[in-house]
Formats: structure tokens, C-alpha cells, sequence
């Protein structure tokens, strides 16, 4: 289902009983519009010529009236007073696109170059588009051949799964094959794990027909962008019946795909009956401003009406600005709505006055202690969680510890806050139980690419960690994966690639949040 059909699908008004007003706006029309007529007796007995020159308004009496705009100001003012929506106002601590994971086929036919510069690049850059589209909204990546991998694990940030798509290619994987159902069934075990509903895209040149049927038995709304030349076919994705999308050259093929899988997200905020609809009464002042700028026709009994209503805006109190011609129209936490929907997430920390509003979207934008400062001025459960959201991820953990244990204090159910707060003290003791159990590290110096953590507490010393030489390829542990994050990104997927086919069984969807620490 499109966002159109969604769209008025939960169309619906929240006072319709102002709707009762619409009879009588049109009776009151109907009766002057009846009176504006002129009397023919009064001029039966005249000559049509001299009638004809001397009646007043007969010729235009067919034509827009004063009293046709009013009535229409008085029925788009009703329909405003109804309150008509079709959405609910968003949550600004939760995402606000869906949930995705791309999986992408990294097989022997991808290498193809009947699609300019071949298969495989053609479905990275796709894949590119595709992540800018959605910045800020949570995806993961997939790659697939003869096994299925999770490259990297739900992440809002698109720069991390740059360097990790860059180094997919068929040498890489450990099989030979095309396992589509089964890395679109670990993508839906990825989806599971995440908050409303989600979707799948599934970049790829060809689907075994024995897939066909597992592919489509998906909970989780499935879209195939086919990367094949024109007039190609193939008969495991020409029997699909969930949406194939053949590529193109602009980028209209990922925003169809886009949102066919927002669409179900859109629908699952619908059914979230803790979020109160969004009223759209003030899109109707905008054609009812301009109807009322037809008052300034001459002849027209309304037009002083409109010149005092533009008197009183214009005169209207308010902060002298000079910015733009935005500002004449929307206030600067409007602006910074309007560019925080855009996932402008910069633009808005600048526009908005709000703190709690201002300090979210630098948090969204990256800047954590911009954000941590302007957060301090409110002092509510959510501004200290998301305080403490933004020091997880500058590395303060203390702070982040101390952040939420205020928002607990602030509000002791507040959501997921005990959770961070349980994660972060383990965080805190790992660091400081890893840094006394070490050694001080003189002896060896100080490399280029070293990691300090901080230890608040002064427990043991400074913790240098330092990647070993690799006297040549082999099978690593999970925890030396973190200490090769220096080499190729290709030889590190091709370690862990093999590491997990080696693996009996298909690796769980929790064993693969190291990744993302890796290369962050």
C-alpha cells in the first residue's frame, strides 16, 4: 500500500461536529446570492434596449461574487474547525522512517558488466541513494552467496556502512551459491529486534525459483530492486509476487521502493494509540488567506474586512527578524520542525529556540556536547535521557551513568531509561576492571593507533591496545576481530565470513553488534 492510499485510509476529522455549520453556510449563500437578483416587474414595461443599459449587475450576475468568497472562507473555516488529519504527531525520541535492511547479493553473476560499470557497483551506488534518502533512519546490511552474513547491525549513522560495502565482493564469501531466502529470513530476525514495523530491500541480479516461495512468506514487507539490463528476465524474480523494481538511471526506482516500505511503518504510528493525531486545521488558513485577498475588487463589501485582518498581522507584536522571507510566515521552532522532517537535523538545531527540541536535533546531527549543553537548561526525564544517549556516544560513560539515573529520578518509568542505565554501568565496569587488570603498557610506547579509555575511578592504568602483526590469514575470534579493525576492510569481512561459515549453524542476530564498535 502507498503512502497515498494510507493517507486517506485514516483520513478522518477530530470535531466533526463543526462539519453541521456547511448547510447553513450554504443556505445563507443561496439567500443572498437569490437576493442579488434585480426585480423584473419593476422594469417590465421598459424598452429592452434601455432596460439592458440601465440594469445593474445582469450581465455579471453569473460571475465570482463577494458573497461566493466569503462562503468559502466560511466553509474551509468550518473544515478547520473540524479538525482534519491523517497522521499522528510524531514522537521526537523515535525514528521517523522505517526500520530497513538491505541485502545485497555478492554472487559470481553480479560481477556482470552488461550493467554500466557492472552489476555489483550498479546495486552498491543504489544502495548509496538509498542510505542518503533515509538519513538518520536506522538500517543494516546483509551480504549473501553461497551463506548469508550480516555485514553490519542496525545503525543511524550512514558513514559507518560506507567502508563495509565498499569491500563486498564474490572473492570474499566463503560459498559459492544464492541463498536469498536465507538472508532475507536472518534480515527479518534483525527486524524483530527493532521498535514498529520494518521492511527489506533485496538488491540482486536473479533468485533461485525453489526461494520463491520462502521469500514471499515474509512477515516483514519485502521490495526487490532487480539488477539486470533491460528486457532481461529471470524466472525467480519474474515470479515474485511482492514489488520488483527493475534499475534506472535516476533515482526514482529507490524512492518508490522507499516508500513502499515506509508505508508500513506509517501504518503501525497509526495504530499507536499513545500518540495523539496531528491536526491539520492550519494548511486551510493558507487558501482561505488568499481567497480573502479577492476583497481588495473593487465594488466587493468584504475587502475592509481583509484589509483589517492584514493591518492586525501586520502590526502584530513580535520579535523583529530579518533571516528570510520564512520568517514572515513560520516561527523559528516551525522552521526547525520543518527542517528536523527533512532530517536536516543541522539546519534545525539551529532554528529552534526550544531547548528540549534544539537539543534532540544536534544529538541527531552528531554534535553530543552542543547537545548535552543546551539539554542542561530543561529539566525533565526526557532532556536528561537524551543527555545521557548523547555521552554514551561521545564515550563519557560516567556522565551517560549519571544522566540517566537523573531521568530515572525525574521519572522512575521512564522508558528504556533503567535499561541504558544497566548497560552503561557495565560499560563503566568493563572499562575500569580492563584498565586493572593491565599493565601500564611504558615499556612498549605509544602507537599510532592506540585506544585509551578514560577511568574515572583510577582503577588500575591506562589501557593501550595495540593490533597485532598477522603473520597471515586465519580463522580470528570475535574478540581479535577488534584488533585487525587496521587492515583491509575486505580481509576483515573475509575473516569473519569464513569464521562464521565455519560456525555449525546460521550466526544469531545479537553476535553481530561487534562490528558496528569496530568501526566506530
Amino acid at each position: 500500500m502507498s503512502e497515498i492510499s494510507l493517507i486517506f485510509e485514516a483520513f478522518h476529522f477530530l470535531r466533526p461536529y463543526w462539519l453541521l455549520l456547511l448547510p447553513v453556510i450554504a443556505l445563507l449563500w443561496w439567500l443572498v446570492r437569490r437576493g442579488q437578483r434585480p426585480g423584473e416587474s419593476a422594469v417590465a414595461g421598459m424598452a429592452p434596449h434601455l432596460r439592458q443599459a440601465l440594469t445593474i449587475g445582469r450581465l455579471h450576475r453569473g460571475r465570482f461574487a463577494a458573497i461566493d468568497g466569503v462562503a468559502l472562507v466560511l466553509i474551509l473555516t468550518a473544515f478547520g474547525a473540524a479538525g482534519p488529519t491523517w497522521s499522528r504527531q510524531p514522537d521526537p525520541f523515535a525514528a521517523q522512517s522505517a526500520p530497513a535492511v538491505v541485502v545485497l547479493a555478492v554472487t559470481g553473476s553480479m560481477q556482470a558488466d552488461d550493467v554500466a560499470p557492472s552489476r555489483l557497483e550498479r546495486g552498491k551506488q543504489k544502495i548509496r541513494d538509498f542510505l542518503d534518502l533515509r538519513a538518520g533512519a536506522r538500517t543494516a546490511l546483509i551480504a549473501y552467496a553461497g551463506s548469508a552474513h550480516v555485514v553490519l547491525p542496525m545503525t543511524e549513522d550512514p558513514q559507518v556502512m560506507l567502508p563495509y560495502l565498499e569491500g563486498l565482493s564474490p572473492e570474499i564469501m566463503p560459498k559459492d551459491g544464492n541463498v536469498a531466502a536465507q538472508a532475507v529470513a536472518l534480515a527479518q530476525s534483525l527486524l524483530d529486534s527493532e521498535e514498529g514495523a520494518g521492511g527489506i530491500l533485496l538488491v540482486t541480479d536473479s533468485v533461485d525459483p525453489a526461494d520463491s516461495a520462502a521469500l514471499q512468506a515474509g512477515e516483514m514487507p519485502l521490495a526487490v530492486l532487480a539488477v539486470r539490463p533491460e528486457g532481461s528476465s529471470d524466472r525467480g524474480l519474474d515470479g515474485l509476487s511482492v514489488p520488483v523494481l527493475n534499475v534506472t538511471p535516476d533515482g526514482g526506482d529507490i524512492r518508490r521502493i522507499d516508500g513502499m516500505l515506509n508505508a508500513a511503518y506509517r501504518r503501525a504510528q497509526l495504530e499507536n494509540v499513545d500518540q495523539p493525531w496531528e491536526d491539520r486545521a492550519p494548511w486551510l488558513a493558507w487558501p482561505a488567506a488568499l481567497i480573502l485577498l479577492l476583497s481588495f475588487r473593487r465594488g466587493w463589501v468584504s475587502r475592509w474586512g481583509a484589509i483589517a485582518a492584514l493591518a492586525y498581522g501586520i502590526s502584530a507584536p513580535g520579535a523583529a527578524r530579518a533571516d528570510g522571507l520564512a520568517d514572515w510566515f513560520l516561527t523559528p521552532d516551525q522552521q526547525g520542525r520543518v527542517a528536523f522532517e527533512r532530517s536536516d537535523f543541522g539546519q534545525a538545531g539551529a532554528a529552534f529556540e526550544d531547548p528540549l527540541w534544539r537539543g534532540y536535533a544536534l544529538y541527531r546531527d552528531g554534535q553530543y556536547d552542543e547537545a548535552v549543553q543546551v539539554l542542561d537548561r530543561v529539566e525533565t526525564a526526557q532532556a536528561a535521557f537524551i543527555q545521557g544517549m548523547a555521552q554514551i556516544k561521545s564515550r563519557s560513560y560516567r556522565d551517560g551513568v549519571r544522566s540517566f539515573e537523573t531521568a530515572l529520578e525525574r521519572d522512575a518509568d521512564y522508558p528504556e531509561a533503567a535499561e541504558n542505565l544497566e548497560k552503561a554501568r557495565h560499560i563503566v565496569e568493563f572499562v575500569e576492571t580492563t584498565q586493572a587488570q593491565s599493565d601500564t603498557g611504558e615499556d612498549r610506547g605509544i602507537g599510532a593507533d592506540d585506544v585509551k579509555f578514560d577511568n574515572e575511578s583510577g582503577q588500575g592504568a591506562d589501557t593501550q591496545i595495540q593490533a597485532e602483526e598477522e603473520s597471515g590469514p586465519k580463522l580470528l575470534s570475535a574478540e581479535q576481530w577488534m584488533n585487525t579493525v587496521d587492515t583491509r576492510t575486505e580481509d576483515f569481512l573475509r575473516l569473519r565470513f569464513a569464521l562464521e561459515a565455519s560456525q555449525a549453524g546460521a550466526p544469531a542476530a545479537s553476535d553481530e553488534a561487534e562490528p558496528e564498535e569496530a568501526a566506530q
